[in-house]
């Protein structure tokens, strides 16, 4: 499920610090707002994962991302470096027409982003979607007393991985990477960055993606880590 390109949104360029200069994103005031809105002014969005992406992603790659958000992490790798394409999973269809606003207002011609969400098998799942859009998840919050949900299509992880064949993994989706990435091939990756949520996984949680990552043979990479952002990488 995919929407097409609002052609007629507004492009502001918004220079961000770790080379992602120049990147354009349209000035929707439904999404770029509040507290998105300021770390783009102030050049502090997503600083860890920008860092961490920008030292693991290579020319030729192919990349695969969980948890696409404003379409930020995808337009890096696209107009960054010269990968062979990115594909994004988004759970949230009120960001896909804006993800692919992005692209457009980029001339990002080698990214794909899909409404769906990856699992051990096909089917529905319910995403709740809240007012800060980039606060949804498939998870109800503490306190939160029912919450709008929608259906969202979950697609086979292991078809997926097999169908695109990533070698770099990006992946930020709010506490569900504790239950997908094990469930996760992994052994075709050469590196991964993945935003952890010990808040909402605890320790077990976070011990348990590190295993799936050392299993399938990569190790942590030091230098490319930052707090929750982690990455993994197969080679020294």
């Amino acid at each position: 499920m995919t929407a097409e390109p609002q052609s007629d949104a507004t492009a502001v360029s918004v220079k961000l610090n770790y080379a992602t200069r120049g990147m354009k994103f349209p000035n929707d005031p439904e999404i770029i707002r509040g507290r998105v809105r300021k770390l783009l002014r102030n050049n502090q969005y997503e600083l860890k994962e920008t860092d961490a992406v920008l030292r693991i992603v290579k020319e030729g790659d192919v990349v695969m991302e969980l948890g696409a958000g404003i379409g930020y992490m995808s337009t890096l790798v696209a107009t960054k470096r010269a990968i062979k394409s990115v594909h994004s999973f988004e759970a949230n269809p009120n960001l896909i027409p804006y993800i692919q606003s992005v692209h457009a207002a980029n001339g990002v011609t080698n990214a794909t982003v899909t409404n769906a969400v990856l699992g051990k098998r096909k089917g529905k799942v319910d995403f709740y979607v809240r007012d800060d859009l980039l606060g949804s998840s498939m998870t109800v919050l503490e306190g939160e007393i029912d919450p709008p949900g929608i259906k969202v299509d979950v697609l086979n992880t292991r078809q997926v991985m097999k169908d695109i064949a990533p070698n770099v993994l990006i992946c930020d989706i709010e506490g569900a990477e504790v239950d997908l990435i094990p469930e996760m091939d992994l052994t075709g990756l050469r590196a991964a960055v993945i935003e952890l949520h010990p808040q909402w996984i605890g320790p077990e949680g976070v011990n348990k993606v590190f295993r799936a990552f050392m299993e399938a043979g990569l190790a942590y990479y030091h230098r490319g880590s930052q707090g929750k952002v982690v990455c993994f990488r197969s080679e020294w």
